[in-house]
């Protein structure tokens, strides 16, 4: 980690990991081009739709209602349940509402996670490209996020499981898996999780496994592979989620740990410090979320989603056939001149009160660096209707 350096005695008198928490690139990006106009902004992971109106109804119901007290750390009972019984629909199998725990977003999931796991000098493998806030929460708490490249084929990304083996060394606490993966769309298979599972029986290592995208999956049945299809309530694996992506629930900030149930004094420990527990209204709305009207309206804008993407994929299938290292750097595919209005284009897939369907969007700016972060050479990461 680059030391940041100062003459600022206030800022010097700070911890190193805190002094040295990197600025956010996403956060770059939305700053210079928020108040712009006529900019879509594709610049972090939510939709352009607003959260669904039942949901919105049941939270102001609760607070009209009186639940604007303090509430239970690990999550309303209720919601817990609810949790519980929607892993059980997409899994097939039994959970316990004690593996639950609510938290104030996918990413407090994250950060309460890596506090129980890795300190000062502590190791995390993270299979990279990676959204950068990963290693910037292990960073926080003086831990090294050790990358581990994916390695990028004309077939897509791919994990070789015996390089991130050897990057085991004493000091490694934990394996982040980020699957389906944010930036590239890196989809672990259930054999590569079997082998991941097996490293960390045989290390004694902890899995942080972030399957926020795991509905997100157009592949066979209705989800990605998950941990939760073969890891038993002993192993240490730890999974956090977010209501934030399949609901439309961004800026809600509220999200969950799935972890072995002899977490669960610890788990309420971390969140009786840091927030001292989610808001009872916006769980109440989260319960809406998981309801079967809620399950309808996730399987409506998924199959939504599908024929617009499908549509896409018929009219422009040689352009796609071309991958490159981020999402916004199409303009450096040289199949794009296969048609001249995909040259440094990129599609837009939305949905309004006519349905779905989709346009090519071109660049607006270009401050050199990609919505995930990483750098890019042209470093189109803004777009606007083209």
């Amino acid at each position: 980690m680059t030391l940041h350096t100062s003459n600022d005695p206030i800022l010097d008198a700070l911890r190193v990991p805190a002094r040295n928490a990197p600025e956010s690139g996403i956060v770059e990006v939305v700053n210079a081009a928020r108040e712009l106009p006529d900019v879509i902004p594709l610049w972090v992971g939510e939709g352009d739709l607003p959260t669904p109106a039942f949901i919105c109804e049941a939270a102001d119901a609760a607070m009209k209602a009186g639940e604007t007290f303090y509430t239970y750390q690990r999550g309303l009972p209720e919601l817990r349940k609810a949790l519980a019984d929607y892993h059980g629909r997409v899994f097939g199998r039994p959970f316990d509402p004690q593996r639950f725990f609510v938290t104030g977003s996918g990413m407090q999931a994250i950060q309460i996670a890596v506090q129980m796991i890795a300190g000062q000098g502590d190791e995390v493998l993270v299979p990279v490209p990676a959204w950068p806030n990963i290693a910037a929460s292990v960073g926080l708490m003086g831990g090294v996020p050790v990358s581990v490249p994916l390695d990028f084929t004309q077939g897509g990304w791919s994990l070789d499981v015996a390089r991130l083996e050897a990057a085991i060394t004493p000091r490694t606490r934990a394996i982040f898996i980020n699957t389906p993966a944010n930036p590239t769309g890196w989809v672990a298979s259930r054999e590569d999780l079997k082998q991941i599972l097996d490293i960390s029986r045989r290390y004694g290592i902890w899995i942080i496994a972030d399957e926020v995208y795991g509905r997100f999956y157009y592949g066979a049945g209705n989800h990605a592979p998950s941990f939760h299809e073969i890891a038993e309530e002993e192993d240490r694996v730890i999974q956090v989620n977010t209501f934030s992506k399949n609901w439309a629930m961004t800026g809600w900030r509220i999200g969950w740990i799935s972890a072995p149930k002899a977490l669960g004094q610890v788990i309420e420990n971390m969140v009786q410090y840091s927030t001292s527990g989610v808001a009872a209204f916006m769980q109440r709305g989260a319960i809406a979320a998981l309801s079967p009207k809620g399950m309808l309206s996730l399987k409506s804008r998924k199959r939504g989603r599908l024929r617009a993407a499908r549509s896409f994929a018929r009219r422009w299938r040689p352009w796609m056939a071309c991958t490159s290292l981020c999402r916004t750097a199409r303009s450096t595919c040289s199949s794009a001149s296969r048609d001249t209005r995909m040259r440094g284009s990129w599609p837009w897939i939305w949905r309004s009160r006519r349905g779905w369907g989709w346009r090519l969007l071109r660049p607006l700016v270009s401050p050199g660096r990609a919505s995930c972060g990483c750098a890019l050479p042209a470093g189109q990461t803004m777009w606007k209707r083209g």
